[in-house]
């Protein structure tokens, strides 16, 4: 499992390039000093929060996230003053209200900590308050300063895969390897930048290495599944899924991995029951609503939009009502992508856009992704519409926040939107330069074969619809696109 989806002044060459540079690359406006341990220190006096806090650390890269969240809970009881255990219960908890009232917790107690704790807290806070800069800009003089900790390096690999600067977590993981070549964590999430490149025996291999490191854990095995789905084979997928929960039966991620790979075998009704047990047994409401989402895509996938409409808008009421403003948002988004009429969905992107804005606990950083994926969405279905003002005004809007941020998340976005539109003026050449921006999005990828096709570029095309045809992840977007085109004959 891994943690933690054209007209107007687009985005220049030299500001992707620089953006690239910006993750590849240290910044630290001058050097730092080493820190005087190799490992960056815990400053508390009292031991058993010590304890609590590296058992939570321990819990956290063996993917026990809610576990890891109670350890944390329980070091600030018995040492309030611990600013590294509230940074990382702000950065893991999914309830915003803890988010914000830990983030807070430890800006103010920052300044009694060393400047490498500083540095940390500086990276998470800064990140989940929208400065991306100064945020990774922390995060690089941290490791600069504590360059032999491996911990410090995967904890930095594995935010970097989650915001897609997967070139750099895999320099991060290889680092990590380099001083133990046995650093679990660090061979998990390595496994999962092979899988998404689609080196699966490299990512099989790291992840034979990961199972013989931990064979009590149910995380290896939950990994191995959701690599073996993503390669395709189900049943391998489905077979360690089991294992996993053999281990653990309250492993629920494992639970909701069951789910998600017969939805993706065409087995929605099993689909269904596998996330009922999953939504049961989901140790916070976050997670509940995560799952009861993925139970409503199932619908989609038999074409039964009005059953999905009844769960989706379900779903948003009860996330409405326990105050989780971002997966109201995602439930009103995720309807506006399988609407047939794009007056309703229009309606419900509005709907999205308004649950981000009704509580201020809400992270910036969570609010302004989610309201990328908002404006991409809305973009392309008001440019269908007809009502290109409102679709030129949208694109303006992503496009504001990709300048605003390196956030990958919202550059994707804003790519994926700029391509769409080009692409509806027939303007192929310009809208490929923005789409291979944003090859993950099975959207992106179906216009990329169109564009390709336009333009003659056949390699391209043929490996584009391979890629298309060989996405195996329970997404909407993966529903929408992927059976569709697996349907199609190939474009020759």
């Amino acid at each position: 499992m891994r943690r933690h989806d054209l007209p107007g002044n687009l985005l220049s060459a030299c500001a992707v390039l620089s953006l690239g540079l910006f993750l590849s690359a240290p910044l630290h406006a001058h050097h730092l000093k080493k820190g005087e341990s190799q490992s960056l220190p815990v400053t508390t006096a009292n031991d058993q929060a010590r304890r609590l806090y590296e058992q939570g650390m321990e819990d956290f890269e063996n993917y026990h996230l809610e576990r890891a969240n109670a350890d944390w809970r329980a070091a600030v009881k018995e040492d309030p003053n611990l600013a590294d255990a509230w940074i990382w219960l702000a950065f893991n908890s999914s309830n915003p209200q803890e988010v914000s009232a830990a983030r807070a917790k430890a800006k103010e107690l920052a300044s009694k900590m060393t400047p490498g704790e500083q540095l940390m807290v500086a990276w998470i806070a800064k990140v989940q308050e929208g400065d991306f800069l100064a945020g990774i800009t922390a995060m690089n003089d941290m490791l600069e300063m504590y360059p032999r900790d491996k911990h410090l390096l995967y904890l930095a690999g594995n935010w970097l895969m989650g915001v897609n600067g997967r070139e750099q977590a895999q320099h991060m993981f290889e680092k990590a390897l380099a001083m133990d070549k046995n650093f679990p964590a660090a061979l998990n999430d390595l496994a999962y930048v092979y899988a998404r490149h689609r080196q699966f025996d490299k990512a099989f291999a790291a992840m034979d290495r990961y199972v013989s490191l931990l064979p009590q854990e149910p995380n290896p095995q939950d990994s191995y599944g959701e690599l073996k789905r993503m390669a395709g084979d189900f049943e391998s997928a489905l077979s360690h899924y089991r294992a996993a929960l053999k281990i653990d039966p309250d492993f629920v991620t494992s639970q909701a991995g069951l789910g998600d790979t017969y939805a993706l075998m065409g087995n929605q009704e099993q689909a269904r029951a596998e996330y009922d047990k999953a939504i049961r047994f989901a140790p916070n409401e976050a997670d509940r609503l995560t799952y009861s989402m993925q139970k409503a895509t199932t619908w989609v996938r038999e074409d039964k939009y009005a059953e999905a409409d009844k769960q989706f808008l379900e779903i948003a009421q009860t996330a409405h009502a326990k105050e989780h403003d971002l997966q109201e948002a995602q439930a009103y988004q995720r309807m506006a992508e399988y609407q047939t009429d794009d007056g309703a969905a229009l309606k419900y992107l509005k709907m999205g856009e308004q649950a981000l804005h009704h509580l201020s606990t809400l992270s910036p950083s969570d609010r302004d992704e989610e309201m990328s994926r908002l404006l991409r969405t809305r973009a392309v279905r008001a440019a269908s519409a007809g009502d290109q003002p409102l679709a030129d005004e949208s694109l303006h809007q992503v496009e504001a926040l990709a300048n605003g941020s390196r956030n990958r998340v919202i550059q994707s976005s804003y790519h994926g939107a700029a391509g769409a539109l080009l692409m509806q003026q027939k303007k192929y050449d310009e809208a490929i330069a923005y789409l291979e921006e944003d090859q993950d999005n099975p959207f992106t990828m179906e216009l990329l074969v169109q564009a390709y096709y336009q333009t003659m570029q056949t390699d391209k095309l043929h490996e584009m619809e391979s890629r298309l045809r060989g996405t195996n992840v329970p997404t909407m977007e993966q529903a929408l696109v992927v059976p569709a085109a697996r349907a199609k004959r190939p474009n020759i």
